[in-house]
Order: C-alpha cells, then sequence, then structure tokens
C-alpha cells in the first residue's frame, strides 16, 4: 500500500541550476496532497511523472515567495488542462489576498472552486481527514508566521487470519464485523475470541514536513515517532549565528530534532544556494542522526509498512 514522498525541490530561496524551489508530492493508495508551491512546481511535477488529477489538496507552510510563488501558474494551467474538481488550499493567513488578484486578472475564470483557509497552529492541531489520512498542523519558529505539517495513516482494520475462515466456517457476511472487532459464534453457539482470528494490521505510517525554523527543542515534541522527517537544513553548523538570526537551521539542529522525536528517517533540504555540493550538510547530521540523507530533486522516498522491505 502506497506512502511516499516526492521531493521537488530542495534549494532555498533561490532556485539554481539542479536544485529548485520547495515543494513535496505526497501519495498514499487514495490521497495526493503537494505541499508548498516554490516557483517551476507545476514543470517538476511533470518532471517527476506526477499530475494533480487525484489532489485536492495543497498545503502552504508560510508566505515567502520560495514556498507559494508557483501557486498562479499552477492554477492556470489546471484549468487550461479542463480541471473541474475543487481544490483546498490551506496555508496561514494572507495567501488569497496575495493570489486571488492575480487570478482575476486572467480573461477567463477558474472552471473550479478554490478554497482558502487560513490556519494558523498554536500547538499540534488536526485540520482535516482525507479519505486514508489524518492531517495535522503545527506551528514553526520563522521570520512570519509558518505551519508545518504532519500527515498519518488512518489505523487499519485487524486482518482476517485465512485459516481461520476455513476451520470455522465464517460466512463472508461477518468478516467486516469481525475484522472490527467482533467475536464469532459458530452453528454450535461456541464463541471465537476475535484474537483467535485477527492479527493487527501494521501501524499507522507518518511523514513530517518542518520547512522554515529555527532550531526549537518543542518542535520534537510535534513529530515524535514519524516515520519520515523532512527538515530544513539552509546552512552548516559553523553558521549557526546566522542560522538563528534569519530563523533557519543547521544540518547538525536538524539532526538533533530527528533525535529527540526518534523519527525514523531524515531528509534534509532547502539548503542555502552558496553550497553546490550538500554532501557535508549528509556528514553533519549523520554524526548526530545516522539514519539522515540530504534530499535530491526529484527523489522519491517510500515509507514501507513495519516488517516489510
Amino acid at each position: 500500500m502506497r506512502f511516499e514522498v516526492t521531493v521537488l525541490g530542495t534549494n532555498g530561496a533561490l532556485p539554481g541550476p539542479r536544485r529548485h524551489p520547495s515543494g513535496h508530492f505526497f501519495r498514499s493508495e487514495t490521497t495526493d496532497i503537494l505541499i508548498d508551491c516554490g516557483e517551476g512546481t507545476q514543470m517538476r511535477l511533470q518532471d517527476a511523472g506526477l499530475g494533480m488529477g487525484r489532489c485536492q489538496l495543497i498545503l502552504i507552510t508560510h508566505l515567502h515567495g520560495d514556498h507559494y510563488f508557483g501557486l498562479p501558474g499552477l492554477l492556470t494551467s489546471l484549468a487550461l488542462n479542463g480541471r473541474t474538481d475543487g481544490l483546498r488550499i490551506i496555508s496561514p493567513p494572507g495567501l488569497r489576498a496575495r493570489i486571488a488578484p492575480l487570478l482575476e486578472l486572467d480573461r477567463y475564470g477558474l472552471p473550479f472552486d478554490v478554497t482558502f483557509e487560513e490556519r494558523s497552529a498554536n500547538g499540534l492541531t488536526k485540520l482535516i481527514s482525507a479519505d486514508d489520512v489524518d492531517i495535522y498542523a503545527f506551528p514553526l519558529r520563522h521570520r512570519i508566521t509558518t505551519n508545518g505539517y504532519v500527515i498519518r495513516e488512518r489505523q487499519r482494520e485487524s486482518n482476517m487470519v485465512k485459516e481461520a475462515i476455513d476451520q470455522y466456517a465464517i460466512p463472508w457476511q461477518q468478516i467486516a464485523e469481525i475484522k472490527r472487532g467482533a467475536d464469532f459464534i459458530t452453528d454450535a453457539g461456541e464463541r471465537i475470541s476475535n484474537a483467535s482470528l485477527t492479527v493487527p494490521a501494521p501501524p499507522p505510517r507518518s511523514y513530517a514536513y518542518c520547512s522554515d525554523t529555527e532550531y526549537f527543542p518543542e518542535l520534537a515534541e510535534w513529530v515524535r515517532g514519524v516515520n519520515l522527517l523532512y527538515h530544513e537544513a539552509t546552512f552548516l553548523d559553523e553558521m549557526a549565528a546566522e542560522a538563528r538570526e534569519r530563523g533557519h537551521s543547521t544540518a547538525r539542529e536538524a539532526a538533533l530534532i530527528a533525535k529527540e522525536a526518534g523519527v525514523g528517517r531524515l531528509v534534509l533540504g532547502h539548503f542555502s544556494a552558496r553550497y553546490t555540493d550538500t554532501s557535508d550538510h549528509e556528514r553533519e547530521a549523520r554524526s548526530v542522526f545516522p539514519q539522515s540523507a540530504a534530499a535530491r530533486d526529484l527523489y522519491r522516498y517510500t515509507v514501507p509498512y513495519a516488517g516489510r522491505n
């Protein structure tokens, strides 16, 4: 069952020839979500072989241009491609006021509804449920109001033990109820416990997106135990003072959050354009948290079920 993230851009404020501004595309079995939409995101989606057809939700972390300047072009292209399904965009306050006037200048209106929802998280806050996942927001510490996001798979029902179905001649009409926790009563009146008929489903998977933020220990609580953590690492630790001044983190600080939160894997991104090679970011992070990697544009990260490769 799919649970994956494609990194559309790994650079900071300035795009480069090999690294583009921020954007992730999340896909589960039934849900697609675009997170941040820097300049050129629609082209990166094409390069990655991804489409917006199933995507009904865009999450914007904050209103610095490298995280949302790609929206007007993307929305216009969706209109030209005949989209009619509505689109929901969640962001901190102010996005609609910036985007709507651009769209109104177009001669033709969008053939689909766009709903702007302004949310500023104070703690870990559930936003919505979308089919098989729940989406949460939490506050980051940047120069302006910024949200981080967590996407958590919902707990699945237990799985039936196939041999038990034959052994107890369980009618198929009762299987759904048993998977939800019911016992089974045989024709002879014997009660068969649910624990004998089912095995627990794999633990739900989770992914967190921490864009521009300075290091602060409380962040670890909001991303605790996620399988995949994306955390900005604009600078190396030798520039920690400048990182703090600008509301950013170093690779070492991102790794500290990953370690304190007990996450499965850490993916670094949002690299300053001054770095043409991010291998030092990866080494710095791995010295603190070995399961760290510097993201590459268009790389796809998958989260398997526990116990599967």
